[in-house]
């Protein structure tokens, strides 16, 4: 199986270059065998993926260190569940995954529009061939997941430990299901321009695809949140690192691309918006891919120095330089049908959206690149920290917050002042509200009382939204409340999902929040004591050092200590905080000791506590950390997935003539009868 799946990449590699041409020369030319020839290619290229995929995890679940991926990656005694997750965990076996991931879409993509974008199909097939045989070529010549050694080790050096953890086995998969995804848009968008049909057609096929796109990404984002949080011991969850940052910015792009499609469709507006996002989250995705393989950047997410990174920088300009061409040349073609009449009115809220995510977007790659421009230019690495890119993006943030409370409130077209006094009367009593009584209780700090205020406005105006559509239905169909959600919901998808995904947004501010008002402690304990000290909400804790423990496993060895946990006098129980030194099947030393952080968790704070270093034999040097509101990033992630399946999910009226159109025969021509008096 391992020399089919290594014979199945080289195989790819020629279908892939077979449906790459044959597919833009039938396009060119309008010659359907060809069209059909580079369709099957594609169908093909997958095949021979899933087979060189498969050959891969049978050299991983078999051990056969003889491959110089497999003995990098595993080692003997590895769980079986990280040993099946290594296929992704490094840069050969990621872009095998990658490739896997692209052509599974594009076969599912081009067999699902063949027949109703017959003009975009040739350019849509050759445009997602022509990426994947970028992938497969730089897997075959220089980083090929099928490469041997010259000798055969008796044991691999396994997994970094803090990739075995149940967020990486899946945050990375996420990831790139999100990553890849932008492909699917990106190729029809060339294919429309290729065509010169850039009416709302190509954007049937996009939409799902960009949403698809959007729903992993903020999966993968809020995994790698969780992971970064449980697993690194800082006792946060962003830092504005450069990997982090390159998940972020194609999610942004993609949301103002998932708000602007709506005009379009509604108004034939942002049509240059459109297509220039789809272009912009596929080259930001690249542009991620790069600097995540190249090295160029320091990073825990990231992989060693290695030689894919000059393939994928020329990848990423050649990408470019062709889509600005084609989008230069089509600008005619990109006319809006409608030109925005008034600054006040939904569209135009629309369009400030779009310029706030766009903003945050540049600065963060401004952020991100900047390192990299400096030592060019100067020789010199300049880093740029977090502080940087909170100054420039809190406000931005803010303002993204408080333009999805005003969006849905406004009127398309011109808003009247009646209706912007009947829409935001109630929300904006509720922000204030929420000002006035944070401020009675003490809270002075102004972004999180601003913060806070705008929570209160945009969850208003959520529940404004709902309470006026269940109110129409009980009125008209006499519903109890829980059937009007339900039929609200599943009659308008895209609506009332996109307000549950604002529900989550409004979740993750007020967490973000909650972070102003951490309190961290160093702390050096012997058996028997303790430490006294008040949270943020004013509790007083006590932590009783249990002493420290020494234990042996068959894959590592741990160091741990556990404090007994009181609060107000009333016992928690312990909180444990270990330090792991993992062992190949030799006990020889695999990694540097790995930090695993104990967390007490509950709705208002975590109470974190991390073993930083143990002195003499049995004194225990801590780190306490109170981070308040924390649950509530997992939950606002989790809510945003939530509305993005509600969007993503088919309207039950769509299916059900979907489903009469397959089973019915299509009706007879009727015969012309003339009527005369």
């Amino acid at each position: 199986m391992i020399l089919i799946g290594e014979l199945s990449l080289w195989v790819a590699l020629l279908m892939a270059a077979w449906s790459t041409t044959v597919s833009y020369a039938g396009g060119a030319l309008r010659r359907d065998d060809l069209v059909s020839s580079g369709v099957r290619g594609l169908y093909a290229t997958f095949a021979m993926i899933v087979l060189a995929s498969a050959g891969l995890w049978t050299a991983l679940l078999s051990r056969d260190f003889s491959l110089e991926y497999v003995a990098s990656h595993i080692s003997s005694n590895m769980p079986n569940v990280y040993i099946f997750t290594s296929f992704w965990s490094g840069q050969a076996g990621s872009m095998l995954f990658w490739a896997l991931i692209l052509s599974m879409y594009g076969t599912i993509a081009i067999a699902s529009s063949r027949t109703r974008n017959r003009e975009l199909t040739p350019w849509a097939t050759g445009t997602l061939s022509a990426i994947l045989l970028f992938f497969i070529v730089t897997m075959c010549f220089k980083a090929n997941p099928f490469n041997r050694l010259d000798f055969i080790p008796i044991d691999g050096k396994g997994m970094n430990p803090q990739l075995q953890n149940p967020g990486m086995a899946i945050h990375p998969p996420n990831l790139y299901l999100g990553y890849v995804a932008t492909a699917i848009p990106f190729a029809f968008a060339i294919a429309a321009l290729f065509a010169r049909r850039l009416d709302a057609e190509w954007l049937s096929v996009v939409r799902r695809w960009a949403l698809l796109s959007w729903f992993f990404l903020t999966i993968g984002i809020v995994l790698g949140m969780w992971w970064a949080y449980v697993e690194l011991g800082w006792s946060g969850y962003w830092a504005w690192d450069p990997v982090e940052n390159s998940s972020f910015l194609p999610w942004l792009t993609t949301t103002a691309f998932l708000h602007s499609i709506m005009i379009q469709e509604k108004r034939g507006m942002l049509r240059k918006w459109n297509v220039v996002l789809v272009v912009i989250s596929f080259l930001l995705a690249i542009f991620g891919t790069f600097i995540t393989r190249s090295g160029v950047i320091e990073s825990v997410h990231s992989f060693a120095q290695s030689p894919v990174g000059p393939w994928f920088a020329t990848f990423f300009f050649l990408a470019t330089g062709i889509s600005i061409y084609l989008v230069g040349t089509r600008l005619k073609d990109l006319e809006a049908k409608a030109e925005l009449e008034s600054m006040v009115s939904r569209e135009a809220a629309f369009l400030y959206n779009n310029l706030v995510l766009c903003g945050i977007a540049f600065a963060v790659l401004w952020g991100t690149v900047f390192p990299l421009i400096s030592e060019a230019v100067t020789n010199n690495k300049i880093t740029v920290g977090p502080p940087f890119f909170n100054t420039v993006n809190v406000p931005l943030g803010l303002l993204l917050l408080a333009l999805t409370g005003i969006g849905p409130l406004i009127a398309w077209r011109k808003a009247s002042v009646s209706n912007l006094k009947r829409q935001f009367a109630g929300p904006a009593i509720a922000g204030l509200v929420v000002g006035v009584a944070l401020f009675a209780l003490g809270m002075r700090k102004p972004y999180a009382v601003m913060t806070y205020i705008l929570c209160g406005f945009v969850t208003g105006t959520i529940v404004q939204e709902f309470y006026k559509g269940i109110r129409a239905r009980q009125s008209i169909h006499q519903e109890s409340i829980i059937t009007g959600f339900y039929h609200l919901v599943g009659r308008n998808r895209r609506r009332y999902g996109g307000y549950i995904v604002h529900a989550g947004i409004v979740m993750l501010f007020a967490a973000f929040a909650g972070m102003a008002f951490k309190s961290e402690y160093d702390i050096t304990l012997k058996p028997g004591q303790y430490f006294e000290t008040k949270d943020p909400y004013g509790h007083q804790w006590r932590f009783v050092s249990q002493g420290v423990s020494n234990a042996e496993r068959p894959d590592r060895y741990t160091v741990s200590v556990g404090l007994e946990t009181f609060r107000d006098g009333q016992r928690l129980g312990i909180i444990t905080s270990e330090k792991r030194t993992y062992l190949d099947s030799q006990r020889h030393q695999l990694f540097q000791p790995i930090t695993e952080v104990g967390i007490k968790y509950s709705a208002r704070q975590d109470t974190y506590v991390v073993l930083a270093g143990i002195r003499g034999a049995d004194t225990a040097e801590l780190r306490i950390t109170f981070n308040p509101l924390v649950v509530w990033v997992w939950t606002g992630g989790f809510l945003m997935m939530i509305g993005g399946l509600v969007v993503m999910w088919p309207q039950a009226e769509r299916r059900r003539q979907a489903g009469y159109a397959a089973v019915m025969p299509p009706a007879r021509p009727q015969a012309e009868v003339t009527v005369g008096v």
